[in-house]
């Protein structure tokens, strides 16, 4: 019976953790004055957009959290 319940409860946490992974990123691009939201992103995808649009505007821009 032990067994399940530290199994069940790292199961809980494991779901916690990939669940928290992804969240809400600002896009900010200085030479442009224009920042723009990318939601619900992992950091690595946010940062990957942030370096498209950067490279699309010709612009320096940074992700914020």
């Amino acid at each position: 019976m032990k067994k399940i319940m530290l199994i069940g409860s790292l199961g809980v946490f494991g779901v916690l953790a990939l669940a928290s992974c992804k969240k809400d990123y600002t896009c900010d691009c200085d030479e442009n004055g224009v920042d723009f939201s990318i939601p619900d992103s992992k950091k690595k995808d946010a940062e990957k957009s942030c370096e498209q649009a950067a490279t699309t505007w010709g612009a320096n821009c940074s992700l914020k959290e």
